[in-house]
């Protein structure tokens, strides 16, 4: 993939996320606690589910890749958002800006059907206990998260693709933290109409699809749970799926209601916002989620402590 056109800007300026100078250091020591909250609890948790032979299970498979995808999606986007606070001008090439994007849109796809996908695993866990071992083989699972990533690249190639055949000729100046989608579109000077069309149909095909299929398993999940008598088994059936509930409520809710500011007129600025919640908020809170309440990575965490220690 070329990462080159005819246009005559070479170089983009990130205004960052906000220009009121007295939040700017503030804000930096802010996103710097974020950022290192972000990537510790996520290398742990990789480490924790790496090193512990009972979490190699395809539940923990799947937090393993989550977390390796928001550590990825971290290092993409927050570094350049620091450099906005510290830095006059926060400069940025046109290929590292569509590489950004590239990536960007790569990790944010490969999410949304890695949480897809882990909906699918507690659905068979609850629905088919007995037959969960078969179901959810080390290859189905290899499979389905190879499928995440592979759609993931896929969706980034196009998004990318499109916004390299745009001519950029007058303001380099991005009204936003990060190179995203609209605020790339609102810089062009030539016509936008077939990637905005291209943009809506890949966010919509991706959304409902996911959506969808989380539904189903929920629904179905739901199902067998009101058929369960006991308290103990309500009680497991929810808190093994409380976590994942809660992680694709914060990605989807807050995603979502950043494309729909972001594709309003005028609203970039606010589309910025809320693209923090699921760009810094989400992948941090995410190791919180999946570790605070859950004894397996307790244990875990006990046993390589003990390690390290002796």
């Amino acid at each position: 993939m070329a990462m080159k056109n005819d246009s005559s800007v070479t170089e983009f300026i990130l205004v960052g996320f906000t220009d009121h100078v007295q939040l700017q250091f503030p804000l930096f020591f802010l996103f710097l606690l974020n950022y290192t909250v972000t990537v510790v609890g996520n290398l742990i948790l990789i480490n924790l589910i790496y090193l512990n032979s009972h979490l190699h299970t395809p539940m923990y498979f799947f937090i393993f890749n989550l977390s390796f995808i928001d550590l990825c999606h971290s290092l993409v986007i927050t570094p350049k958002l620091l450099m906005s606070f510290v830095s006059e001008k926060n400069i940025i090439s046109f290929a590292g800006c569509m590489a950004q994007l590239f990536f960007f849109c790569f990790f944010v796809h490969s999410e949304c059907y890695v949480l897809t996908a882990m909906a699918y695993d507690r659905c068979v866990a609850i629905c088919k206990p007995l037959r969960y071992t078969v179901t959810m083989s080390p290859q189905v699972c290899s499979l389905l998260m190879s499928g995440s990533y592979v759609m993931g690249f896929a969706g980034a190639m196009v998004h990318t693709g499109d916004m390299i055949r745009l001519f950029f000729c007058d303001s380099n100046i991005i009204n936003h933290y990060m190179c995203d989608i609209f605020p790339l579109l609102q810089l062009s000077c030539s016509s936008t109409y077939a990637s905005e069309l291209v943009e809506s149909i890949i966010v919509s095909t991706v959304v409902i699809i996911s959506s969808f299929i989380i539904f189903v398993s929920y629904v179905l999940i739901l199902s067998n749970i009101l058929h369960i008598s006991s308290a103990q088994g309500w009680s497991k059936a929810f808190s093994t799926c409380g976590s994942h509930i809660i992680t694709v409520a914060l990605f989807y809710g807050s995603g979502l209601f950043t494309h729909l500011k972001a594709s309003s007129d005028g609203s970039v600025g606010q589309g910025k916002f809320f693209s923090v919640f699921y760009t810094n908020i989400v992948p941090m809170l995410n190791p919180f989620i999946y570790s605070l309440r859950n004894k397996d990575i307790k244990l875990a965490l006990k046993k390589t402590l003990k390690r390290i220690i002796n």
